[in-house]
């Protein structure tokens, strides 16, 4: 259970900008070459999905130089007259592969007129699976304890981790993909989007990214404003992207989220959990407190609130995290431990690096044992664990440029869509984006919880709002606040 905290995510600023060189290309940039489709490894078949490899620069101040692989994926448009051009796609992480995604999403409720009008492309960003990935060689151990520290109870819980979380930031440093660790930054994965449209012989792209994928998006849109066509930011996070205080925000995202699960849980008495959402909120503390004392079966405290984050993150899954409740209470046997894949570790090491590597985190002891003390009573059911220590704060310092600034220039062509109450990416932080863009975006607010909204959502009112978008270009006139749409 412990990894479960880290998985659920892959489900956050300086100046500005662009490198100059890989803004507005120079005359010496060799032009990407056209792209060969055909079938894709896959583990498992995918119709119609194809497949190609990208060449990209390592260093895009240095396009003549050492180059890496980026895997491209396309679900095309069956309706040629009908199509726009291409719809690039983003599911978040950072760390999770897109290569799957374009599939993914048409199986999910994608509208047909969506697909019709565009090709999805899918592309698993540097470091990550299919392309040229990092590593930072990982136990097995390590992998289980995912990317979160356990929740510090105390300023010496804090002291206590620094010391792992060094270990592993030295294992980074250390690694055979060293040398990726200063090049694995969102404003390079948005770099290798451009040389991806110019590869596909486009003029602009269109975009649909979420969690992180918005972050990926709104570089994209801040570096190359006048190449983005319709840009859909979906579950947003604030404008320093995955940085120290968007990790802080996971604390919030679970107290915004946590309501409807108590709600849930005391409408079904035959859980065992209480009757009231009071009761169901005292029985996670009595539960966290009882598994600190006493894991039971492998699961901690810490376990025990990553389990319950993760849950959160769709209405679908209450009822599975009510059982598990009841389970722990009653002494039951708990579920199994799902057993590790061989991309965890790759997943793990290419979220350090992109987390790690695009803003600049804390780097004394101190300050985090401070971040503990002031989360842990705003927002005690995980910001014990979320302000706490972790490999960022001993990444090597190698920075190439600072974070992008996201601005307001630029067209106003973005379309954020956000559900009120998300886990993940909390309103706080969406709201944040939505003003660092200013007249550039239009955001619609789904009255509803979990994380992610189109076109997984059951609120039509925002998931019409993204389809007419992307089919017609037109959004809401002004930001616009979806009501809640019961019995969906």
């Amino acid at each position: 259970m412990r990894r479960s905290l880290s998985l659920a995510l892959t489900a956050t600023a300086l100046a500005v900008t662009a490198l100059p060189a890989a803004a507005s290309a120079p005359t010496t940039t060799p032009a990407p070459t056209a792209l060969r489709w055909g079938p894709c490894a896959l583990e498992a078949p995918t119709p119609r999905l194809e497949c190609a490899t990208l060449q990209v620069p390592l260093d895009h101040r240095d396009p003549n130089g050492r180059q890496i692989e980026v895997a491209v994926s396309r679900l095309a448009s069956q309706k040629p007259s009908q199509r726009r051009g291409i719809l690039l796609t983003n599911p978040g992480g950072p760390g999770g592969s897109g290569l799957t995604y374009p599939a993914v999403l048409a199986a999910s409720g994608l509208p047909q007129e969506v697909l019709d009008s565009y090709d999805i492309i899918g592309f698993d960003p540097r470091g990550v699976g299919r392309s040229t990935p990092v590593t930072c060689d990982l136990t097995e151990a390590q992998q289980r304890r995912g990317n979160f520290p356990p929740y510090a109870h105390t300023a010496a819980d804090v002291t206590r981790e620094a010391g792992y979380a060094r270990k592993i930031a030295e294992q980074c440093e250390s690694s055979r993909t060293a040398w990726m660790l200063p090049h694995t930054t969102t404003a390079n994965t948005a770099r290798d989007m451009d040389r991806l449209r110019t590869a596909l012989g486009e003029p602009k792209l269109s975009y649909l990214g979420a969690s992180y994928g918005s972050y990926l998006g709104a570089v994209y849109a801040t570096l190359f404003p006048r190449r983005g066509d319709r840009m859909v930011l979906d579950s947003n996070m604030g404008p320093g992207g995955y940085d120290v205080t968007a990790m802080r925000l996971f604390a919030r995202g679970m107290e915004d989220r946590f309501p409807d699960f108590a709600a849930f849980a005391a409408e079904h008495p035959e859980y065992g959990l209480g009757s009231t959402p009071r009761q169901i909120t005292a029985k996670f503390y009595e539960l966290v407190e009882r598994l600190d004392a006493k894991p039971v079966q492998d699961v901690d405290g810490t376990a025990f609130r990553g389990y319950t984050f993760e849950q959160l993150y769709v209405d679908g899954s209450m009822p599975a995290l009510a059982e598990f409740w009841q389970a722990v209470d009653t002494g039951a046997e708990l579920p199994l431990l799902p057993k590790l894949t061989t991309d965890i570790e790759n997943l793990l090491a290419s979220r350090f690096a992109v987390v790690c590597g695009d803003s600049r985190w804390p780097g004394t002891v101190r300050e985090y044992q401070r971040n503990v003390a002031v989360d842990r009573l705003k927002y005690p059911m995980l910001g014990g664990s979320t302000a706490s220590i972790n490999p960022c704060a001993f990444w090597p310092r190698q920075r190439t440029e600072p974070p992008v600034r996201i601005t307001g220039r630029g067209p106003s062509n973005v379309l954020m869509v956000q559900n009120e109450r998300d886990p993940g990416t909390p309103l706080a932080g969406a709201r944040k984006l939505r003003q660092a863009f200013g007249g550039r975006a239009t955001m619609v607010t789904a009255d509803q919880g979990g994380h992610g909204v189109y076109p997984y959502g059951r609120n039509t009112c925002a998931n019409d709002a993204a389809t007419t978008f992307l089919t017609t270009g037109e959004r809401p006139a002004r930001d616009l606040a979806c009501a809640a749409e019961p019995g969906k």
